[in-house]
């Protein structure tokens, strides 16, 4: 069963579920998941559960089979996220609390990096607080990123003054000084995207609307771009590249409720659904020989809902379909290292599991296995 491991050994610095004895011990997930494709091909998923985080490794490229849970220690995180750049290495970042008790906690954010597939994380560093009082530091909101061509990592988090804060991590891994990209009312985590072209790509929500931000080439600090005409439902948008350094979002409209596609520059289009309150995943991929967007959310029945549209080409319509299991968090789409897509859902008993991409025409997912 997804989620549960047997107090154990440990293996390459982390506890795995390979006992020496003991009794068996429910973690279940409490957010994420994220799913990865490692440098040899392997998928790999990590969910958080309180003070570590968990991680399955498929056994060879295309699984069925996976190994893990292994159980990697961090006290205090309270929000994670993890980015992947085109390297494959997996970079955590999280929200880290200490002093609870007291009536300022000092609220950091770290992060740790795993280079292969199966191997052990770096340790856990501090890049620190965009706000100088202790005061202050606990209203930072929950961290994003994602990862550059170049191989830098941008961390991203909502201030208190309804702002965001980016930190860089430059050339040789020293960080820049933290930026702020100032703001009013920033409602939540923004939706970020590192395209093929060396671009940096941003959406934050608003009570009035959706703001954006592009790197004018790699490298640079973000620049405002176009508002865009929607108002999105906090913590529902998504962006994946669906042409070389254009950058599509998916989000639900907080005014009518459904699905709505959005480029900057171009008009919002509905594109149904009947999603619940979580965050869309999106997927670029080819199917059929043709350039495909890939959807997936948890619609307002608690069910995993796919859809598939030709690649920007929403105006056509959305193909939604019931993808056949509840879901207690918000699905997860990838490829495995045979191109197939994946779809990686939380069950209501906090387990994990995933459907794969059946061969043959079209997008056909098969039966859904636990991890």
């Amino acid at each position: 069963m997804a989620g549960t491991v047997v107090a154990g050994t440990v293996v390459d610095g982390a506890v795995t579920d390979r006992p020496l004895g003991g009794t068996p011990a429910h973690l279940g997930v409490r957010s994420g998941p994220w799913l990865l494709t490692g440098h040899d091909g392997r998928l790999i998923v990590y969910a958080q559960t309180d003070d570590a985080v968990l991680r399955w490794t498929e056994s060879r490229p295309g699984g069925p089979d996976w190994l893990g849970p292994d159980v990697l220690p961090v006290k205090g995180v309270t929000q994670l996220t993890v980015a992947q750049g085109a390297n494959r290495y997996a970079h955590l970042i999280g929200r880290r609390v200490r002093g609870t008790g007291d009536a300022h906690p000092a609220v950091d954010l770290v992060y740790a990096i795993q280079y292969q597939a199966g191997r052990p994380l770096s340790e856990w560093r501090s890049v620190g607080n965009p706000h100088a009082k202790r005061e202050r530091t606990a209203q930072l909101g929950t961290p994003t990123a994602a990862v550059d061509t170049s191989g830098a990592l941008h961390i991203l988090a909502p201030t208190a003054e309804g702002h965001l804060a980016v930190r860089r991590e430059g050339a040789g891994g020293r960080w820049e000084p933290w930026r702020d990209l100032k703001v009013a009312s920033v409602l939540d985590t923004p939706a970020a995207v590192a395209t093929s072209t060396g671009q940096l790509h941003l959406l934050a929500p608003t009570g009035t609307g959706a703001l954006t931000w592009c790197q004018p080439r790699p490298g640079a600090e973000p620049e405002r771009g176009q508002d865009l005409g929607v108002v999105p439902l906090p913590g529902s948008a998504t962006g994946v590249e669906t042409s070389p350094g254009r950058v599509t979002y998916y989000l639900t409209d907080l005014v009518g409720g459904g699905v709505v596609a959005v480029r900057p520059g171009a008009w919002p289009v509905p594109v149904g659904g009947n999603p619940g309150d979580g965050r869309h995943t999106a997927l670029a991929t080819t199917i059929d020989g043709h350039p495909c967007t890939v959807l997936a959310h948890r619609d307002t029945g608690g069910r995993v809902v796919l859809g598939v549209c030709g690649a920007e080409d929403e105006h056509n319509g959305v193909w939604w379909t019931d993808a056949g299991t509840g879901c207690a968090g918000d699905p997860v789409l990838g490829r495995d290292g045979h191109g197939r897509v994946v779809l990686l859902a939380v069950t209501e008993d906090r387990g994990l599991v995933l459907a794969r991409q059946l061969d043959g025409p079209g997008l056909t997912l098969g039966d859904w296995r636990p991890l």
